[in-house]
């Protein structure tokens, strides 16, 4: 198996391990939820130099927000970005409704480090009734040459007195 063949076995099989679980674990109906969702606009590898530096790749990311419900739709109230520090780098337009099984996605270009290695989303969402709870997470990329850098981040739901 040539190195080329390893990278992408080894990239498939890393993001395939963040799964929602074994088939049959079902999450509750829920109304409504605040989602935290991790993104990485730079990772940091390789060695640090004699400044304590370490080199950093800028990624791109992907949030897709993905209504689950087959019959019940969602509108996403509020769509927050944050940089590494929890400053808010941009907000996005709210009142977005997701039809049954629709996705909603939004991009950070790999140029944008403004968030940094502790970026994050911040998504409400409701639906005014229970449904399936919808699947929230980033994808980030790199392609280099023969090499690539994929993987996901799966959202947390938050505890929010208000919610």
């Amino acid at each position: 198996m040539s190195n080329l063949a390893r990278g992408i076995a080894l990239s498939i099989c890393l993001c395939s391990l963040g799964g929602a679980g074994l088939a049959g674990d079902l999450p509750p109906m829920t109304q409504g939820q605040t989602v935290y969702v991790p993104v990485y606009s730079e990772v940091l590898h390789g060695n640090v130099d004699r400044g304590g530096k370490s080199e950093s790749w800028l990624l791109s990311a992907t949030l897709a927000i993905r209504n689950t419900d087959m019959r019940n739709s969602l509108t996403v109230l509020s769509l927050r970005y944050y940089d590494t520090e929890g400053k808010l780098l941009r907000e996005y337009p709210a009142g977005k409704k997701l039809g049954p099984l629709a996705t909603m996605e939004v991009f950070i270009e790999n140029k944008d480090k403004s968030g940094g290695s502790g970026a994050n989303f911040i998504v409400e969402w409701d639906a005014g009734k229970p449904i399936n709870p919808p699947i929230i997470e980033t994808v980030h990329t790199h392609f280099f040459g023969t090499r690539s850098v994929v993987f996901t981040s799966p959202g947390q739901p938050l505890h929010v007195e208000n919610r």
